[in-house]
């Protein structure tokens, strides 16, 4: 029997969310990257920040303030402009099997296509500030 369910609000955001940065401290490739770019006693807040971003994405709430753009390209900048589009499948990856193995419905469906256009949104701005820097 099954327990995926519909993702219906932030509490189950919070699980998405919270059980994918699981996954990703763990994870040999982009964990470092992670691991290091968020320091341990701010791991909550920013499991935090992030439900809230999802829950603003996926149903329409004012429930985040940030500015993911600027923060990805400081990372890449930090990393030396080393950040590839293998990390951002590697992403994508973890957080397709963290939607599967805990959520259906189109709600589920949303956050993966969502994560995808995120995914390539973030990693052209990157790739745009790399080229700004160069000029």
């Amino acid at each position: 029997m099954s327990t995926r369910r519909e993702i219906t609000n932030r509490d189950d955001v919070f699980l998405l969310v919270s059980t994918f940065y699981n996954k990703i401290k763990k994870d040999d490739f982009i964990g470092p990257i992670f691991l290091e770019t968020i320091p341990e006693d701010e791991w909550d807040p920013h499991i935090d920040k992030l439900t809230g971003f999802w829950e603003s994405t996926l149903f329409y709430k004012r429930a985040y303030k940030g500015n993911p753009m600027k923060a990805h390209i400081d990372v890449d900048t930090h990393f030396e402009n080393s950040i590839t589009q293998k990390h951002f499948g590697k992403w994508l990856e973890l957080w397709f099997s963290t939607v599967d193995s805990l959520f259906v419905g189109d709600k589920a469906h949303e956050a993966k296509e969502r994560a995808r256009n995120i995914a390539s949104l973030l990693f052209l701005r990157i790739f745009e500030a790399r080229k700004l820097l160069k000029d």
